[in-house]
């Protein structure tokens, strides 16, 4: 069988410089020189995630997303409020599941992405 190896995380977006600055910021990583005339930015420096890709695309999204990310983090709280300091936005509301708690979140183009927290 073929092996298959986990190579990036690719997410469209319109604004890839805000959403490269977002990302980067919110990761702790850092956005590399673009690529292919400003299509493509990587952000990486962070071994414990794989490198995070955003490719520029012309049209806006439109619904929601089929496949999210999930962080978990010591503090909901502090989170939230860093991804809204950054330009994301969280609509509201939270999540439990047996010890798991989460909230949605959204990046400044509309992607969700999820924060959780045990306990």
């Amino acid at each position: 069988m073929p092996e298959l190896r986990f190579a990036f995380i690719t997410l469209d977006c319109v604004d890839i410089d805000r959403v490269a600055t977002f990302w980067a910021s919110l990761l702790e990583g850092s956005a590399g020189e673009p690529m292919d005339a400003g299509r493509f930015v990587f952000i990486r420096d962070r071994d414990d995630l794989p490198t995070f890709c955003l490719q520029r695309v012309p049209e806006p999204k439109a619904t929601k997303n089929r496949m999210h990310l999930d962080f978990e983090v010591d503090d909901l709280d502090a989170t939230t409020a860093r991804i809204v300091e950054l330009g994301g936005s969280w609509p509201g509301g939270e999540q439990t599941l047996e010890e798991y708690r989460w909230r949605t979140v959204l990046d400044p183009e509309g992607n969700e992405f999820d924060i959780t927290t045990v306990g």
